[in-house]
């Protein structure tokens, strides 16, 4: 069996955790921050956890996560 190939645009915007969840971070905290609450620009800095659904998909593109 040949070896897989990982999906490296995946790979930089995934981590998989040590429990095997794999972690995103939020979107809309690139710019126009200026328009956007404090309160909301920090809760978006936190990461977010993907659903089961996608968290297969994503496992998928990183075989040797």
């Amino acid at each position: 069996m040949p070896k897989l190939k990982t999906h490296r645009g995946a790979a930089k915007r995934f981590k998989i955790t040590a429990k095997g969840k794999i972690k995103r971070k939020k979107a809309f905290r690139s710019h126009l921050l200026t328009g956007k609450s404090s309160r909301r620009t920090r809760r978006l800095r936190r990461p977010a956890i993907l659903g089961k659904t996608e968290a297969a998909i994503v496992k998928r593109l990183l075989p040797y996560g």
